[in-house]
């Protein structure tokens, strides 16, 4: 292998083994109480190696943002390519989110948490590889609508604006599964997993072609 190739392999390596480093510590004890030397000893490198790929502990945590963003839009990926019609493809985008706020909690609550976190400078390549995956979301469910309304699945009349209707899909069940993630007594409400496939069928029953198709 050529040494650059080496080089840059290496590099990539030990970027991955900070954030993953970093991962171990946001999540067990929390961003606000870890510092930039207790991730430089999870990584096993120096301090001041650590600042040559991080300038601070915000910068990891935006690294840490987008490895989850990532997920997310891979698992939408995978859940939409599975479906057969538009409004299956909805579907499945909603129990995927449902499943990766169970299946990578932690992944969740960062990116629940992007909302309020400050983000990198304009020019930071993070920034726009974030982007980049908030808008990927958001054109899949938006091609899942139009096909919808193209295979027939989907009501036209109750779909007028593909872009609107996919940011108050996303924004409404976001809802719900944020009420089954708080605290509760068990005979308060129903079942978490029913209430997010009721919420789901909800959804897509209102803009399905025919009501009860």
């Amino acid at each position: 292998m050529p040494a650059t190739a080496r080089r840059t392999r290496e590099k990539q390596q030990r970027y991955d083994d900070i954030v993953a480093a970093a991962e171990t510590i946001f999540f067990s004890k929390g961003y606000a109480q870890c510092s930039m030397d207790e991730i430089a000893r999870q990584a096993q490198l120096s301090r001041a190696l650590l600042y040559v790929y991080f300038k601070d502990k915000a910068a990891i945590m935006h690294a840490v943002m987008l490895k989850a963003a990532r997920d997310c839009l891979t698992r939408f990926e995978v859940a939409a390519a599975a479906a057969a019609t538009g409004a299956e493809q909805i579907s499945n985008i909603g129990h995927a989110y449902f499943n990766f706020s169970v299946e990578e909690s932690d992944y969740f609550d960062v990116m629940t948490d992007m909302n309020t976190f400050p983000m990198p400078e304009a020019d930071d390549p993070i920034l726009a590889d974030m982007e980049q995956c908030r808008h990927g979301v958001h054109e899949l469910m938006v091609g899942a609508l139009r096909t919808g309304i193209e295979d027939g699945s989907i009501n036209p009349e109750h779909v007028q604006d593909p872009d609107l209707t996919a940011r108050i899909l996303r924004g409404s069940l976001h809802g719900v599964i944020m009420f089954t993630r708080q605290p509760k007594h068990p005979d308060d409400v129903p079942d978490d997993v029913a209430m997010v496939n009721e919420a789901i069928d909800m959804m897509c029953f209102a803009m399905r072609t025919e009501a009860g198709s």
